[in-house]
Protein backbone atom coordinates (compact mmCIF):
# COMPACT_ATOMS: atom_id res chain seq x y z
CA UNK A 1 0.00 0.00 0.00
CA UNK A 2 1.95 3.15 -1.20
CA UNK A 3 1.26 5.53 1.98
CA UNK A 4 -0.04 8.88 -0.20
CA UNK A 5 -2.41 9.03 -3.44
CA UNK A 6 -2.37 11.98 -5.63
CA UNK A 7 -4.74 13.08 -8.31
CA UNK A 8 -3.15 15.68 -10.32
CA UNK A 9 -4.99 18.24 -11.69
CA UNK A 10 -4.66 21.96 -13.61
CA UNK A 11 -6.25 24.36 -11.13
CA UNK A 12 -5.15 26.54 -8.13
CA UNK A 13 -7.06 24.37 -5.59
CA UNK A 14 -5.76 21.27 -3.49
CA UNK A 15 -8.38 18.87 -1.30
CA UNK A 16 -6.25 17.48 1.31
CA UNK A 17 -7.41 14.17 2.66
CA UNK A 18 -5.36 13.18 5.49
CA UNK A 19 -7.78 10.98 7.73
CA UNK A 20 -9.81 8.84 4.99
CA UNK A 21 -7.53 6.28 4.41
CA UNK A 22 -8.67 3.07 6.06
CA UNK A 23 -5.11 0.92 5.77
CA UNK A 24 -3.83 -0.89 8.59
CA UNK A 25 -0.14 -2.68 8.45
CA UNK A 26 -0.87 -6.54 9.48
CA UNK A 27 1.56 -6.48 12.19
CA UNK A 28 0.19 -3.33 14.14
CA UNK A 29 -3.44 -4.40 13.26
CA UNK A 30 -3.00 -7.57 15.47
CA UNK A 31 -2.09 -5.22 18.18
CA UNK A 32 -5.09 -3.29 18.26
CA UNK A 33 -8.08 -3.96 20.46
CA UNK A 34 -11.44 -4.65 18.62
CA UNK A 35 -12.58 -1.13 19.17
CA UNK A 36 -8.99 0.35 17.33
CA UNK A 37 -9.85 -2.31 14.66
CA UNK A 38 -13.14 -0.67 14.39
CA UNK A 39 -11.34 2.36 12.88
CA UNK A 40 -14.46 4.57 14.57
CA UNK A 41 -12.82 7.53 14.20
CA UNK A 42 -12.14 7.68 10.39
CA UNK A 43 -12.96 10.39 8.26
CA UNK A 44 -15.43 7.92 6.29
CA UNK A 45 -16.42 8.33 2.30
CA UNK A 46 -14.97 12.09 2.32
CA UNK A 47 -13.57 11.15 -1.31
CA UNK A 48 -16.91 9.82 -2.46
CA UNK A 49 -19.08 12.74 -0.99
CA UNK A 50 -16.06 15.40 -2.71
CA UNK A 51 -16.51 13.09 -5.78
CA UNK A 52 -17.18 16.66 -7.78
CA UNK A 53 -13.20 17.57 -7.40
CA UNK A 54 -12.13 16.71 -11.23
CA UNK A 55 -15.37 18.99 -12.06
CA UNK A 56 -13.10 21.72 -10.56
CA UNK A 57 -9.84 20.92 -11.78
CA UNK A 58 -8.77 20.08 -7.97
CA UNK A 59 -5.66 18.11 -6.98
CA UNK A 60 -6.50 15.19 -4.82
CA UNK A 61 -3.63 14.32 -2.15
CA UNK A 62 -5.26 11.51 -0.13
CA UNK A 63 -3.13 9.65 2.89
CA UNK A 64 -3.68 5.82 2.53
CA UNK A 65 -3.53 4.88 6.23
CA UNK A 66 -5.63 4.91 8.90
CA UNK A 67 -5.10 7.63 11.22
CA UNK A 68 -4.71 5.16 13.85
CA UNK A 69 -1.29 4.32 12.16
CA UNK A 70 -0.02 7.83 12.30
CA UNK A 71 -2.08 11.31 11.80
CA UNK A 72 -0.82 13.05 9.42
CA UNK A 73 -2.67 15.96 10.55
CA UNK A 74 -0.36 16.55 13.60
CA UNK A 75 3.11 18.25 14.09
CA UNK A 76 5.77 15.53 13.72
CA UNK A 77 7.25 16.54 17.22
CA UNK A 78 3.54 15.44 18.87
CA UNK A 79 2.80 18.82 20.54
CA UNK A 80 -0.52 19.51 21.01
CA UNK A 81 -2.11 21.76 19.01
CA UNK A 82 -5.06 23.10 21.16
CA UNK A 83 -3.50 23.20 24.87
CA UNK A 84 -5.33 22.46 27.66
CA UNK A 85 -7.98 20.06 25.60
CA UNK A 86 -8.34 16.79 25.04
CA UNK A 87 -7.40 15.54 21.75
CA UNK A 88 -5.51 12.40 20.16
CA UNK A 89 -1.46 12.43 19.13
CA UNK A 90 0.86 11.69 16.56
CA UNK A 91 0.41 7.77 16.96
CA UNK A 92 -3.25 7.67 19.27
CA UNK A 93 -3.27 5.17 21.94
CA UNK A 94 -6.90 6.01 22.63
CA UNK A 95 -9.90 6.55 20.80
CA UNK A 96 -11.48 10.22 20.31
CA UNK A 97 -13.74 8.36 23.42
CA UNK A 98 -10.49 7.98 25.21
CA UNK A 99 -10.88 4.05 24.70
CA UNK A 100 -7.52 2.36 24.44
CA UNK A 101 -6.77 1.16 20.98
CA UNK A 102 -4.15 -1.14 22.37
CA UNK A 103 -3.78 -3.92 25.14
CA UNK A 104 -1.52 -2.69 28.43
CA UNK A 105 2.41 -2.92 26.56
CA UNK A 106 1.32 -3.20 22.80
CA UNK A 107 1.57 0.52 22.84
CA UNK A 108 4.11 1.97 19.96
CA UNK A 109 7.47 3.00 21.42
CA UNK A 110 9.59 5.86 20.63
CA UNK A 111 11.36 3.85 17.69
CA UNK A 112 8.38 2.53 16.24
CA UNK A 113 6.44 6.50 16.24
CA UNK A 114 9.88 7.48 14.07
CA UNK A 115 9.58 4.01 11.65
CA UNK A 116 6.00 5.54 11.21
CA UNK A 117 6.87 8.39 10.83
CA UNK A 118 9.15 7.85 8.01
CA UNK A 119 6.94 4.84 6.18
CA UNK A 120 3.56 7.31 6.25
CA UNK A 121 3.74 10.84 7.76
CA UNK A 122 6.96 12.03 5.62
CA UNK A 123 5.29 11.08 2.00
CA UNK A 124 2.74 12.46 2.57
CA UNK A 125 3.76 16.37 3.77
CA UNK A 126 6.36 15.66 0.48
CA UNK A 127 3.45 14.89 -1.82
CA UNK A 128 1.42 17.92 -0.44
CA UNK A 129 4.41 20.03 -0.49
CA UNK A 130 5.04 19.47 -4.01
CA UNK A 131 1.91 19.48 -5.60
CA UNK A 132 1.49 23.38 -3.61
CA UNK A 133 4.54 24.41 -5.04
CA UNK A 134 3.65 22.72 -8.13
CA UNK A 135 0.27 24.83 -8.09
CA UNK A 136 1.63 27.82 -6.97
CA UNK A 137 4.47 28.05 -9.91
CA UNK A 138 1.58 27.51 -12.25
CA UNK A 139 -0.75 30.16 -11.21
CA UNK A 140 0.80 32.40 -8.60
CA UNK A 141 -1.20 30.98 -5.54
CA UNK A 142 -2.65 27.80 -4.31
CA UNK A 143 -5.60 27.28 -2.43
CA UNK A 144 -5.30 24.58 -0.05
CA UNK A 145 -8.86 22.88 1.24
CA UNK A 146 -8.01 20.06 4.16
CA UNK A 147 -11.18 17.69 3.90
CA UNK A 148 -12.19 16.38 7.77
CA UNK A 149 -15.88 15.12 9.42
CA UNK A 150 -16.38 13.67 12.60
CA UNK A 151 -19.46 12.04 14.80
CA UNK A 152 -21.50 15.16 15.83
CA UNK A 153 -21.64 14.05 19.49
CA UNK A 154 -17.95 13.69 20.61
CA UNK A 155 -18.37 14.12 24.56
CA UNK A 156 -14.25 13.87 25.25
CA UNK A 157 -13.56 16.59 22.90
CA UNK A 158 -16.46 19.27 22.99
CA UNK A 159 -20.21 19.75 24.67
CA UNK A 160 -23.37 19.04 22.72
CA UNK A 161 -23.58 18.82 19.06
CA UNK A 162 -21.18 19.84 16.62
CA UNK A 163 -22.20 22.66 14.26
CA UNK A 164 -22.22 20.90 10.42
CA UNK A 165 -20.21 23.34 9.15
CA UNK A 166 -17.05 23.79 10.82
CA UNK A 167 -14.53 26.73 9.23
CA UNK A 168 -11.14 26.68 10.17
CA UNK A 169 -8.47 28.87 9.17
CA UNK A 170 -6.05 29.37 12.66
CA UNK A 171 -7.78 32.44 13.20
CA UNK A 172 -7.58 34.01 10.13
CA UNK A 173 -4.23 33.49 10.08
CA UNK A 174 -3.97 30.44 7.34
CA UNK A 175 -5.56 32.63 4.52
CA UNK A 176 -6.15 36.26 2.77
CA UNK A 177 -9.04 37.73 4.78
CA UNK A 178 -11.10 38.03 1.52
CA UNK A 179 -11.11 34.34 1.09
CA UNK A 180 -12.00 33.28 4.64
CA UNK A 181 -14.74 36.37 3.77
CA UNK A 182 -15.91 34.39 0.77
CA UNK A 183 -16.07 31.15 2.41
CA UNK A 184 -18.18 32.62 4.68
CA UNK A 185 -20.69 33.72 2.79
CA UNK A 186 -20.41 30.58 0.72
CA UNK A 187 -21.42 28.97 4.01
CA UNK A 188 -24.19 31.28 5.05
CA UNK A 189 -25.82 31.28 1.95
CA UNK A 190 -27.81 28.04 2.61
CA UNK A 191 -30.04 27.96 5.78
CA UNK A 192 -29.62 23.82 5.80
CA UNK A 193 -26.83 24.05 8.00
CA UNK A 194 -25.28 25.15 11.01
CA UNK A 195 -22.04 27.30 10.71
CA UNK A 196 -19.16 28.27 12.96
CA UNK A 197 -15.96 29.59 12.15
CA UNK A 198 -12.58 29.28 13.85
CA UNK A 199 -14.60 27.42 16.55
CA UNK A 200 -13.73 23.93 18.65
CA UNK A 201 -11.91 23.19 15.18
CA UNK A 202 -9.46 25.99 14.13
CA UNK A 203 -7.06 23.96 11.68
CA UNK A 204 -4.82 21.46 12.50
CA UNK A 205 -1.57 21.08 11.64
CA UNK A 206 -1.86 21.27 7.74
CA UNK A 207 -4.00 24.32 7.84
CA UNK A 208 -1.59 26.05 10.35
CA UNK A 209 2.09 24.56 8.83
CA UNK A 210 0.93 25.09 4.76
CA UNK A 211 -1.55 28.18 5.44
CA UNK A 212 1.32 31.23 4.54
CA UNK A 213 -1.03 33.80 2.82
CA UNK A 214 1.90 36.01 2.47
CA UNK A 215 3.38 33.37 0.45
CA UNK A 216 0.89 32.67 -1.41
CA UNK A 217 -0.50 29.03 0.18
CA UNK A 218 -4.18 29.79 1.90
CA UNK A 219 -5.27 27.09 3.65
CA UNK A 220 -9.02 26.58 4.87
CA UNK A 221 -9.96 23.67 6.91
CA UNK A 222 -13.22 22.12 6.52
CA UNK A 223 -14.37 20.15 9.31
CA UNK A 224 -18.25 18.35 8.73
CA UNK A 225 -20.22 16.63 11.20
CA UNK A 226 -20.91 13.53 9.68
CA UNK A 227 -24.29 13.24 10.30
CA UNK A 228 -24.79 15.56 7.32
CA UNK A 229 -23.65 12.45 5.02
CA UNK A 230 -23.93 9.34 6.98
CA UNK A 231 -24.85 7.33 9.60
CA UNK A 232 -22.86 7.70 12.82
CA UNK A 233 -22.68 4.17 13.57
CA UNK A 234 -20.99 0.90 12.40
CA UNK A 235 -20.58 -0.18 9.71
CA UNK A 236 -20.73 4.13 8.90
CA UNK A 237 -23.12 3.95 5.90
CA UNK A 238 -22.85 6.25 3.09
CA UNK A 239 -25.96 8.06 2.76
CA UNK A 240 -27.21 9.33 -0.78
CA UNK A 241 -29.89 10.72 0.38
CA UNK A 242 -28.09 12.89 3.20
CA UNK A 243 -24.94 13.56 0.72
CA UNK A 244 -27.38 14.79 -1.82
CA UNK A 245 -28.27 17.87 0.20
CA UNK A 246 -24.68 18.72 1.70
CA UNK A 247 -22.68 18.25 -1.54
CA UNK A 248 -23.67 21.23 -3.46
CA UNK A 249 -23.05 23.53 -0.18
CA UNK A 250 -19.59 22.15 -0.71
CA UNK A 251 -19.33 22.45 -3.61
CA UNK A 252 -20.35 26.19 -3.80
CA UNK A 253 -17.61 26.61 -0.64
CA UNK A 254 -15.07 25.48 -2.76
CA UNK A 255 -16.20 27.68 -6.10
CA UNK A 256 -16.23 30.69 -3.68
CA UNK A 257 -12.37 30.40 -3.28
CA UNK A 258 -12.00 29.53 -6.98
CA UNK A 259 -13.95 32.72 -7.66
CA UNK A 260 -11.88 34.85 -5.36
CA UNK A 261 -8.89 33.60 -6.37
CA UNK A 262 -9.83 34.46 -10.01
CA UNK A 263 -10.74 38.18 -9.05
Amino acid sequence: MDPVEVTRRGGPLLLSLPHSGTHVPAEIRVRLTDVGRGLHDTDWWLDRLYDFDAALDATVVRANASRYVIDVNRPPDDRSLYPGQATTGLCPTVTFDGEPLYAEGDEPDAAEIDARRQAWYQPFHDALAAELERIRNRHGLALLYDCHSIRSRVPRLFEGELPVLNVGTNGGASCAPGLQSAVIEACNAQTDYSVVVNGRFRGGWITRYYGRPADGVHAVQMELAQRAYLHEAPPWDFDPERAAGIRPVLRNVLQSMLDWARA
